[in-house]
């Protein structure tokens, strides 16, 4: 019998590998990205003090209640959190970041989420 690992253990374990890598400190902390089937997330961790200091997704009841979304396919949805993500963290002072990619390819929606920070002024 053949025995097949999980996509997402794959997924879990290639993160892991960039954890040991990416650290989020005061001056530059982490944006971290979740891609589920329904939506994406993203927030901006101080990983020293363990505090979440931004975050935003398409389930946000900002976006969501103002019905931003109607009519985008999902990557134009992840570009919206990236740059309303971004210019959250502009407000809160923060201007660079590292980038967690969360173990995923950097291809269609996590590019575009970051493709959308980048033009609204995040720097990574």
């Amino acid at each position: 019998m053949i025995n097949k690992r999980d996509k997402n253990q794959i997924r879990k374990d290639r993160h892991a590998r960039i954890r040991n890598k990416v650290f989020g400190t005061a001056n530059s902390p982490r944006l971290a990205v979740y891609r589920s089937l329904n939506g994406i997330y993203a927030q901006i961790i101080d990983d020293e003090k363990g505090v979440t200091l931004v975050s935003c997704s398409t389930v946000d009841s900002e976006l969501a209640g103002k019905k931003t979304f109607e009519g985008k396919n999902r990557k134009e949805q992840a570009k919206i959190v990236g740059q309303t993500l971004a210019k959250r963290a502009l407000k809160k002072k923060i201007k660079t970041v590292v980038f967690d990619r969360g173990g995923y390819l950097y291809t269609g929606r996590v590019q575009a989420l970051a493709d959308g920070a980048r033009e609204a002024g995040l720097e990574f």
